[in-house]
């Protein structure tokens, strides 16, 4: 059963751009989308029937040029992941990236990741949420465009099983500051160790940022039982 408790949200946390997409992304779209992509409109999801088997499910929001979850998903085989992504050339690379490794354990939706939650998932369901370094928004004016807010981690802590994860990982300390921030003040999750969550293998914008000289901070989260 999806949430039925609307989502109070006016504002969105990411700007969609008309990217460039290659020729390459662009068949990958056109003729693996088929195969490893969901359309679920407002329908929630049936994971078994999905993947064709019962096991743990991941879902990551906003997973860049896919590099990053497949690689977490070639090398977990006993899980499956749910990535889901705005931008169309990220979605075309993973695809070729899932068709290339033969990867049976990734599923793919291309649409907002709160909407995907509120409409497509079901409660309790989730083995675990990550959200491997979204965007900052740097600017205090833009702060509240930050995805992680006390109302998503509510609607992060409906989805989750007991015991789920969630995993965020960032190169910006003002937002690795604000997230503790808010993960303190929510009474549906407990801080843990890392080493407690999935490998997670380095992002290009994990790369970008360290080129750069930024830190790397990984923060994860257990649900209350």
């Amino acid at each position: 059963m999806t949430d039925s408790i609307p989502f109070p949200r006016t504002i969105r946390s990411f700007v969609l751009r008309a990217g460039r997409i290659t020729s390459a992304q662009q068949q990958a779209l056109d003729t693996l989308w088929p195969r490893y992509g969901i359309d679920p409109k407002d329908a929630a999801l049936d994971f078994d029937a999905l993947f064709g088997r019962k096991a743990p499910v991941i879902l990551e929001i906003g997973f860049g040029n896919g590099e990053s979850l497949a690689t977490m998903a070639e090398q977990n085989s006993s899980h499956d992941f749910l990535g889901v992504e705005v931008h169309r050339p990220g979605v075309g690379h993973l695809l070729q990236l899932i068709h290339a490794r033969q990867l049976k354990n990734v599923r793919l939706i291309c649409r907002d990741a709160v909407e995907v939650l509120v409409e497509n998932i079901s409660d309790v369901s989730l083995a675990g949420i990550n959200l491997f370094f979204p965007d900052p928004w740097p600017k205090k004016r833009h702060h509240k465009r930050r995805i992680v807010q006390p109302d998503f981690i509510e609607l992060m802590a409906r989805k989750l099983k007991p015991g789920g994860l969630f995993h965020f990982a960032t190169d910006w300390q003002d937002y690795m500051e604000h997230v503790m921030t808010v993960m303190t003040g929510s009474k549906s999750f407990t801080k843990v160790v890392t080493d407690e969550a999935l490998p997670r293998p380095a992002t290009k914008f994990q790369r970008r940022g360290q080129k750069l000289g930024h830190g790397v901070w990984d923060l994860v989260y257990r649900k209350i039982l």
